[in-house]
C-alpha cells in the first residue's frame, strides 16, 4: 500500500463529522492500524479536531468551511484540519484532570484528548489568508 490521501470540505455542521471519522477508521484498518487505534485513537481526535474547528475557530457558521487533508501510508496517519478562525496558541493550553473543575465542564478537554491519543499535536496560522490548521500526527502501533 502506498500513501492513501483524502480531501473533504466541509460546512460547519457537526452532522459531517461521523461520515468523515468514518471513512479515516476505514483507511486505517485497511493500513493495518491496530484495532484500539481505529477504535479509540483515531475517531476521537479527529472528531475533537474537526468539532473544535466548526464551534470555536468558524464560530458555528454555516457559512464558513472546514478542509481536512488526510494521509494514511503504512507507517503513519497525518490529519491537517484548517478552519478559517484566527488560531489559538496551542502551547498556550493547560489542561489536566487534575482541574478543579476537570468533571464539571461541559467542555475543554479537547486538546487534552488529541495529546494523549495521537503521537503528536502541531498547529499554526496561515501566513497567506485567515485561518488555521491544526496537524494531528499518529504512527502505527
Amino acid at each position: 500500500m502506498t500513501t492513501v490521501s483524502r480531501r473533504w470540505v466541509l460546512a460547519s455542521d457537526v452532522q459531517h463529522i461521523a461520515p468523515l471519522v468514518d471513512e479515516v477508521v476505514c483507511l486505517c484498518q485497511a493500513a493495518g492500524f491496530s484495532s484500539r487505534q481505529c477504535r479509540l485513537n483515531v475517531p476521537i481526535a479527529i472528531t475533537e479536531a474537526v468539532t473544535n474547528a466548526m464551534v470555536r475557530g468558524n464560530g458555528g457558521a454555516h457559512e464558513k468551511q472546514v478542509v481536512v487533508v488526510v494521509r494514511v501510508s503504512m507507517e503513519q496517519l497525518v490529519v491537517e484540519v484548517v478552519d478559517e478562525g484566527s488560531g489559538f496558541e496551542l502551547d498556550g493550553v493547560e489542561q489536566s484532570p487534575e482541574d478543579v473543575d476537570w468533571l464539571e465542564r461541559e467542555d475543554g478537554r479537547g486538546v487534552f484528548l488529541m495529546r494523549q491519543l495521537m503521537d503528536r499535536v502541531e498547529n499554526r496560522c496561515l501566513d497567506h489568508a485567515a485561518g488555521h490548521l491544526l496537524r494531528l500526527i499518529l504512527n502505527k502501533a
